[in-house]
C-alpha cells in the first residue's frame, strides 16, 4: 500500500514539476476574446477548444515543455465538449481563477424572465425550441434542480396491481431474449393522463383541458428491486391500463405487483411547487416555490451534453498530462432516447460529463461538477495514474465517478488502473437514474477511493467489481478507506449497500470508513455488502450504524476477513449472510456488535460457513434475549463458534450524539479489539471545505422522517 502511494505521488510530483519549472507557454482565454487571437494576455482566445488548437500549433517548438491555459474569472459558455486527443503531445493545464470570483464553464443558457400568467403559474418563451429544435428534460432555478411535472408528485410512487407482458418473438434474432414487445401495466390508482394518451401516441405529448400540448411523450419510470426501467408511454385505455414498449426486463428482476412507478411529462400532472412543463410551441411553464418571485428567479436550461472528452488513440498513443484546476463545470443535459432506458444495475451504461479513454496523468483538482443530467467523471478505457482531488461533485442525474469498463478487454493492457479519488465531496446523485452509485469501480485494479464524503444517493455509495461469481476479475487491490458514506437509499430501491462488492477481489481493502443512515425499500440496506462471489477482501476498522437491514451481509464468497469493526444500532437486523457453500466464506473476529432494536442476526448467518470468535455482542434493550437465529449464546457456542466471545456492554461514550467510542477497556482487551480513530473518515483540509460536506439539517430531518414513516408501516422483505 505504502509503496503504491509513494510511486503514484512521485509520478504526479514529477509531472507537476515539469509543468511548474520547465519552459511553459502561457495561454489566456476570455469570453471577450477570439480564437483568431494568439492567446496572449492582451489578445486572449475565446474558448478552451481554441486554446487546445493553439497549443497543438505551437508544440513543435522545442523550447516549449508544456502549456498553462489561464481562464479568466466569470462565465465561459460552452455548448460542445472540449475534445483532447493524442494530437496534443505535451502536458497542458487549464487553470481557473483562484479569486473569490471563480471560473465557470457553463453548458447552460439563461432563459428570459418568467411572466406570471395566473396565481401560482409562470411561463417564459424558449424560442430555441421551435427555431432550432432544442429539447431539454432538466431545468435549474437559482442553481437548484427542478423536476418535470409528475404523477404521483415527487417523493411519492404509484403501485402496480397487474403486469402483462407480450414477449419478443424468440425467432427474431438480434433481440434481447429477456424483454417484451408490449408491456401492459395496471396501476392501483388512477393517473391523470391527458386525452391524447387515451387514444394512441401520434408524435406529440398529451394535451391538458386547455389544449396545452407537452413536448415529447409521457415517460414511465418503473422501479425493480435494484434498478429502474424508463420507457415512453404508448397508450392509456379507458380503464387506466398503460401500454409501454421496450425490452430488458430480466426474469430475476422483473416488474411485478411489488414494483412502483411514477409518470412524468404531462400537463395534467402540473400541480405542485417546483414542477415545470415544456409545451410543443416552446413555452416553459413553472409553478414557483415559496419565496420565489419573478424578479429574483434565474432559470438555466442545460444545452451541452458533455464538458470534457479526452481520447487517446490506443495504448501506444495515449493522451498524457492534462490537468484542470479551480474550474466549475455547470449545467449539462440528458435527453432520454426515443426507446427509453432499459434496466441496468448501478446505471452502468449511463455516461458522464467528463470522460477519458486511453489517457494517463489526467488530474482534476479543486474543481466543481454540478447540475447534470448524466454522471460526473469516468476514467473509462486504458487509463492510468489519474486523480480527482478536492472536487465538489453534486446534483447529478446519475453516478458521481466511474472507473474502468463493464467488459473485460481482450487486450488486458487496456484495463484501467491506478486511479486516485481522494478528498472529494460527492453528493446528491441519481436524480434521473435512481440506481446510480457514488463511486463505481468496474473491471479495474489498484485504485484508491479515500477520504471522500459520499451522500444522498438513492442506491449504493461505493461499488467495487463487476463479476458475478468466481470467474476471473481484474478488480484487485482496490483500496476503499477513510470515506464517510451516509444517507443512502431513501426507500426507493432494494439490494444495496454503503460499500458493495462483486467477484474475486484479491488484495482489496475496505477499512476505516464510517457508514450510516442507509435505508432500502424492501430487503437490503446494508452498511457493508459482499455480494456474489466477493472473495479475499479485508473489511476492518469500520464504523457502521443506523442501517436498515444490517451492518454486514455476505451473499456467497470465499475467505473474506471481517475484523475489528464497530457495528452499532442497525434497525432490523445486525448481521446477515446467505447461500451455504462447502468452503470458508468469511471469518468474523474482534468485532463489537451492539443494538437496541431488531434482531442480532438474520437470514442464514448461523448456517453459512464462517469462523466467528473474540467478538462482543450486546443489546441495550434488557427485555430482549440475544438470539442466534433461535439459538441462545451457549447453544451457538456449542456449534463451534464464538468460544472466546462475550455478551458485554461496550459502553459507548454517547451513541445518540454519534460518539461510538467504547469506554469498556476491559472488554476491548478481552476480545482483542484495537480502537481506531473513525473521526478521520471523510474529507480533510480547511474547516470551510469540511463544512461544505455536511448535509443540511432539513435533509437529515427529511431522511429521519422517511425512515420513521416506513418503519411504522413495517414493510416486509421482498
Amino acid at each position: 500500500m505504502r509503496t503504491r502511494l509513494i510511486v503514484l505521488t512521485l509520478a504526479m510530483t514529477l509531472l507537476q514539476s515539469v509543468v511548474a519549472t520547465g519552459a511553459i507557454h502561457k495561454l489566456y482565454v476570455s469570453p471577450a476574446g477570439s480564437d483568431a487571437n494568439d492567446g496572449t494576455a492582451s489578445k486572449p482566445l475565446q474558448s478552451l477548444q481554441g486554446a487546445v488548437a493553439r497549443a497543438i500549433a505551437l508544440q513543435g517548438d522545442a523550447s516549449i515543455d508544456g502549456f498553462v491555459v489561464n481562464l479568466s474569472a466569470g462565465n465561459h459558455t460552452q455548448y460542445e465538449a472540449l475534445e483532447i486527443d493524442a494530437t496534443l503531445r505535451k502536458p497542458i493545464e487549464f487553470r481557473g481563477s483562484e479569486s473569490d470570483k471563480r471560473t465557470t464553464v457553463s453548458g447552460g443558457m439563461q432563459a428570459a424572465r418568467f411572466t406570471a400568467i395566473e396565481e401560482g403559474l409562470w411561463r417564459v418563451r424558449i424560442p430555441e425550441v421551435t427555431r432550432y429544435g432544442l429539447r431539454f428534460e432538466q431545468i435549474y432555478i437559482n442553481g437548484e434542480r427542478r423536476f418535470r411535472a409528475q404523477s404521483p408528485n415527487r417523493g411519492e410512487f404509484a403501485g402496480i396491481r397487474q403486469v402483462r407482458q407480450i414477449p419478443i418473438d424468440s425467432t427474431n434474432l438480434g433481440r434481447d431474449i429477456y424483454g417484451w414487445e408490449v408491456l401492459n401495466i395496471t396501476p392501483n390508482q388512477p393517473i391523470p393522463f391527458g386525452d391524447k394518451c387515451r387514444t394512441s401516441y401520434i408524435g406529440e405529448g398529451a394535451a391538458d383541458s386547455k389544449g396545452k400540448v407537452a413536448l415529447g411523450r409521457p415517460l414511465i419510470t418503473a422501479f425493480h428491486k435494484w434498478d429502474t426501467t424508463r420507457r415512453p408511454l404508448l397508450h392509456v385505455d379507458s380503464s387506466g391500463v398503460m401500454t409501454i414498449a421496450g425490452r430488458g426486463v430480466y426474469p430475476w428482476n422483473k416488474i411485478d405487483a411489488r414494483s412502483r412507478f411514477y409518470a412524468e411529462n404531462d400537463f395534467n400532472f402540473l400541480d405542485a411547487e417546483g414542477e415545470w412543463m415544456l409545451s410543443a410551441d416552446g413555452w416553459l411553464y413553472y409553478i414557483p416555490c415559496k419565496g420565489e418571485t419573478v424578479e429574483n428567479t434565474v432559470c438555466h436550461i442545460p444545452v451541452a451534453k458533455q464538458f470534457v472528452s479526452i481520447n487517446g488513440k490506443d495504448m501506444g498513443l495515449q493522451v498524457d498530462g492534462v490537468k484542470f484546476s479551480h474550474i466549475d463545470f455547470m449545467y449539462a443535459a440528458y435527453l432520454t432516447p426515443d426507446e427509453g432506458n432499459a434496466q441496468m444495475q448501478a446505471a452502468a451504461g449511463i455516461g458522464t460529463v467528463v470522460e477519458a479513454n486511453f489517457a494517463r496523468n489526467v488530474r482534476f483538482a479543486d474543481c466543481t461538477i454540478a447540475h447534470t443530467g448524466l454522471g460526473g467523471v469516468w476514467f473509462k478505457r486504458g487509463c492510468s495514474d489519474c486523480s480527482l482531488e478536492r472536487c465538489h461533485i453534486y446534483d447529478l442525474g446519475a453516478s458521481g465517478v466511474k472507473i474502468g469498463e463493464t467488459a473485460i478487454r481482450e487486450n488486458r493492457d487496456e484495463i484501467t488502473h491506478h486511479i486516485r479519488i481522494d478528498n472529494n465531496i460527492i453528493q446528491h446523485g441519481g436524480y434521473v437514474f435512481p440506481c446510480a452509485v457514488g463511486v463505481t469501480i468496474f473491471h479495474s485494479a489498484d485504485n484508491q477511493i479515500t477520504h471522500n464524503d459520499i451522500a444522498d444517493f438513492r442506491y449504493t455509495g461505493v461499488s467495487v467489481g463487476w463479476n458475478w461469481g468466481y470467474g476471473y476479475s481484474p478488480a484487485k487491490r482496490n483500496i476503499i478507506e477513510y470515506n464517510h458514506i451516509h444517507h443512502l437509499g431513501w426507500a426507493q430501491l432494494s439490494d444495496m449497500g454503503g460499500v458493495y462488492t462483486l467477484g474475486m477481489s484479491e488484495g482489496t481493502s475496505v477499512s476505516h470508513n464510517v457508514l450510516h443512515d442507509i435505508y432500502s425499500l424492501y430487503y437490503g440496506g446494508w452498511g457493508l455488502y459482499n455480494d456474489e462471489g466477493s472473495s479475499y477482501i479485508r473489511v476492518e476498522n469500520n464504523l457502521v450504524y443506523n442501517c436498515k437491514s444490517g451492518a454486514y451481509h455476505q451473499h456467497y464468497g470465499r475467505e473474506n476477513i471481517i475484523r475489528n469493526n464497530i457495528f452499532a444500532n442497525q434497525i432490523r437486523t445486525q448481521l446477515e449472510a446467505s447461500r451455504f457453500e462447502e468452503h470458508l466464506s468469511f471469518s468474523f473476529t474482534n468485532n463489537i456488535v451492539c443494538y437496541h432494536t431488531g434482531v442480532m442476526c438474520g437470514i442464514n448467518w448461523t448456517r453459512v460457513g464462517h469462523k466467528s470468535d473474540y467478538n462482543s455482542y450486546f443489546c441495550t434493550d434488557s427485555s430482549q434475549q440475544i438470539s442466534f437465529q433461535g439459538m441462545s449464546f451457549d447453544e451457538w457456542k456449542q456449534k463451534g463458534q464464538d468460544h472466546n466471545s462475550v455478551i458485554a456492554n461496550p459502553e459507548f461514550a454517547n451513541a445518540e450524539a454519534g460518539d461510538f467510542t467504547p469506554k469498556n477497556k476491559a472488554l476491548l482487551k478481552k476480545i482483542g479489539f484495537k480502537m481506531f480513530d473513525y473521526t478521520k473518515a471523510g474529507v480533510y483540509g480547511s474547516k470551510e471545505w469540511q463544512r461544505k460536506a455536511e448535509l443540511s439539517s432539513e435533509m437529515k430531518a427529511a431522511f429521519d422522517k422517511l425512515v420513521n414513516d416506513y418503519e411504522q408501516q413495517v414493510i416486509t422483505d421482498w
